[in-house]
């Protein structure tokens, strides 16, 4: 077992210590490219704000630049450099993450991952994740924890993915217009203007407009974003930010392919038959108006204590015909996260303390009809849906001597459902109520952290999750309750290294782990495509994660920027970034009878591999190559259907600069899938009918053009 050796294995680097201590010998010259280089990260997510260098945890962090390497149209590319993590687009804008294999009980959607938005938890109360409402574009930051994080989080074994929008720079206002084109009917307009002013002053308002014919078959997109983000400072121990998220988006759902179909033409949607229509017939599309409002409150009583609180409020109308019924939802949910931080000392020694909690309530009404050609048929059933979820938590960080630094911590969390089917009233009076509360748990969290040398640190830790069921997962839209259903509990054991070394030229992040899961929750489809839930048993989930990046070119002198952050001088970098997961069923009957155990774990893939250069020139010319791959995976329990591993090669090249001082220019092009490779991205896993596939786009080409006026 790998967490056999985890507490030995974090003083056990020879090697890696003496490679470090060389490279600290000599002063390191400054160099400014470098500075969003992975361990210089600040990480935001365990509230500490302590360097990616000083977090005990297998924690990934990508900025606006790595998004603006791929087509913005789409955020898989850019989240898919991430050693262990797999944003998967099953449809156009329909999105599902994967974090250490918790694709398993995915179908579709984004669960057992919990995201935030700045400080407001954009996960619902329902275990809803409407990840498809952000445009690429409007994001500077995203930052994924891997594992539990049950100790800040609360609830959950998949991983927690921070978000937050784009900022200025002190000082500094601009307005900022952007078109593009691409292959498949592609067209985006964005519109972005932005002032600030000393300190954390700013306010900025983005509006993203994006439209898609699709590559396949029923699989055009339209969708409209707004994002409004401003900060301010009330006084010198205050801070007040408010976060506003207005999409309306309307895509199309062309379904899943089976083998003989995707062989024989990957562009069309799932046919049909006279008794049992097709998605083109029964117009199958998801259309959803949301609104986001969050207020964070940070208030500094001293040097030592400080407190940050968030209220939000959240409301949507979503209608989705799907092949048999049709949904018509209506949600209202709110809630609020407080955290009071303590920042002293212990023994002469730096302690920092935080304890808080959080709650959310929604409540949805939720109609399904009988779906006849796109258009609501008969009532099949009406329901209300109150949930109510929350935790309490605290964690403490201690500066021990020799370099070590002590984490620990424990949540503990509630959820509640109540669903009352108001449809049968009419034949029963007392009304039809299932209540489901999941017994509370503590989720504890300790990790223990060397700094080798001022760049170079090892870390160990053990997390807990727990992972109640989904509102979908327990009310299928068959109209079924699954009483049965039960929270997933895991452990995970993880050591890792990161730093940089060569005077700042090589950066590099290893981890490895081995994640225990019990209570697995896993799906199938039924003839009809409905998606149904059962625990079956156990998981054991082991790999291991490695990204480094370095210059293959850097001046010798020490290099300056220009005001649009791009190099004076010309630069290559290469980066890469691979995944192994060696992931495995434990005990696990099927309904039928069938012992999967031993069996490789459903819709992960052993292998995964991003990499790529970055070029840029001192005129302001850029390129970035890019490959891609994946290998094989099983597409059912029963490990006897595959989906064929793929390379994936693209690129994108433009020219940066800006003119005047103020005139900001940026014209670009690209290409994505230059081999013109057939694959399939977002599998539908244990399909019934074997139709497993969901094509993605062939070549596809893209191009645009950006300009700014700053102040």
């Amino acid at each position: 077992m790998l967490h056999r050796y985890l507490l030995a294995g974090l003083l056990s680097l020879p090697a890696l210590r003496l490679a470090a201590q060389a490279s600290a010998t000599s002063p390191t010259p400054p160099d400014t490219i470098n500075a969003r280089a992975l361990p210089s990260a600040t990480v935001v997510g365990y509230g500490q704000r302590l360097p990616l260098r000083r977090t005990a945890a297998g924690v990934g962090v990508i900025d606006n630049t790595v998004i603006q390497r791929f087509n913005e149209n789409s955020l898989a590319s850019a989240v898919n450099t991430l050693p262990g993590v797999r944003l998967e687009e099953r449809a156009t804008a329909s999105y599902r993450i994967s974090v250490r294999g918790s694709t398993l009980r995915s179908p579709f959607g984004v669960r057992n991952v919990k995201l935030y938005y700045f400080d407001i938890p954009y996960t619902e109360a329902n275990g809803t994740t409407p990840l498809n409402l952000l445009d690429p574009a409007q994001l500077g930051r995203i930052e994924v924890l891997k594992g539990p994080a049950g100790s800040v989080y609360g609830a959950g074994t998949g991983g927690v993915v921070r978000l937050e929008n784009r900022r200025p720079l002190p000082g500094q206002s601009r307005a900022q217009l952007g078109y593009s084109v691409g292959s498949y009917g592609l067209r985006r307009f964005t519109a972005a203007a932005e002032v600030a002013g000393k300190g954390t002053n700013y306010f900025r308002a983005q509006y993203a407009h994006q439209q898609l014919s699709g590559y396949r078959q029923n699989s055009a997109l339209r969708r409209d974003v707004l994002a409004l983000d401003g900060e301010t400072a009330p006084s010198a121990k205050q801070t007040l930010a408010v976060h506003a998220l207005y999409t309306d988006i309307d895509y199309q759902l062309p379904g899943g392919l089976t083998r003989a179909q995707y062989e024989q033409d990957p562009r069309q949607a799932r046919p049909g038959t006279a008794a049992a229509p097709g998605t083109v017939v029964q117009k199958g599309a998801y259309a959803s108006q949301t609104g986001l409002l969050g207020i964070t409150h940070e208030y500094r009583f001293s040097d030592k204590w400080s407190t940050l609180a968030t209220l939000f409020g959240r409301a949507s109308h979503i209608q989705t015909p799907y092949l048999v019924d049709f949904e018509r939802d209506a949600n209202l949910g709110g809630g609020g996260r407080a955290v009071l931080n303590y920042r002293g000392a212990l023994a002469g020694r730096v302690l920092r303390v935080q304890g808080g909690g959080e709650f959310q309530a929604s409540f949805l009404d939720s109609r399904s009809y009988q779906n006849l050609a796109g258009a609501p048929g008969p009532l099949r059933y009406d329901d209300e849906i109150t949930t109510r979820t929350g935790f309490v938590f605290a964690q403490a960080d201690y500066e021990l001597p020799a370099g070590f630094l002590l984490t620990a911590g424990a949540s503990y969390n509630r959820l509640r459902y109540q669903i009352a089917r108001v449809s049968s009233a009419a034949t029963n009076p007392d009304g039809y109520v299932v209540t489901q509360n999941f017994q509370p748990n503590v989720s504890p969290r300790v990790a223990l952290l060397k700094e080798i040398t001022s760049q170079v640190s090892a870390y160990a830790s053990v997390s807990t999750g727990f992972s109640p069921p989904t509102e979908a997962e327990l009310r299928p839209s068959d109209g079924s309750i699954n009483r049965d259903l039960q929270a997933e509990r895991g452990t995970s054991y993880e050591v890792g290294s990161r730093g940089t070394l060569l005077h700042e030229r090589l950066t590099f992040d290893v981890a490895l782990f081995d994640f225990e899961l019990r209570n697995t929750i896993v799906s199938r489809s039924d003839a009809l495509g409905t998606q149904l839930f059962a625990n079956s048993g156990n998981t054991h989930q082991r790999g291991v994660e490695v990204a480094a990046s370095g210059y293959l070119w850097r001046p010798v002198r020490a290099s300056r920027n220009t005001n649009d952050g791009q190099p004076t001088s010309t630069s290559l970098r290469a980066w890469g970034s691979y995944a192994y997961n060696h992931f495995r069923f434990g005990s696990y009957e099927s309904a039928t009878g069938q012992s999967f155990g031993g069996n490789k774990l459903t819709g992960t893939a052993p292998h995964t591999l991003s990499a790529g250069l970055d070029f840029s020139q001192e005129l302001g010319f850029y390129f970035s190559p890019t490959v891609s791959h994946q290998s094989a995976l099983p597409l059912n329990d029963a490990n006897t259907d595959y989906a064929a591993g793929y390379w994936i090669f693209g690129g994108r090249a433009g020219w940066r600069r800006t003119l005047f001082s103020k005139l900001e220019m940026d014209l670009y092009a690209g290409v994505d899938n230059v081999g013109d490779r057939r694959y399939s991205l977002g599998n539908d896993l244990n399909a019934f009918g074997g139709r497993y596939f969901q094509p993605a786009p062939g070549r596809n080409y893209y191009g645009g053009a950006s300009v700014g006026w700053r102040w």
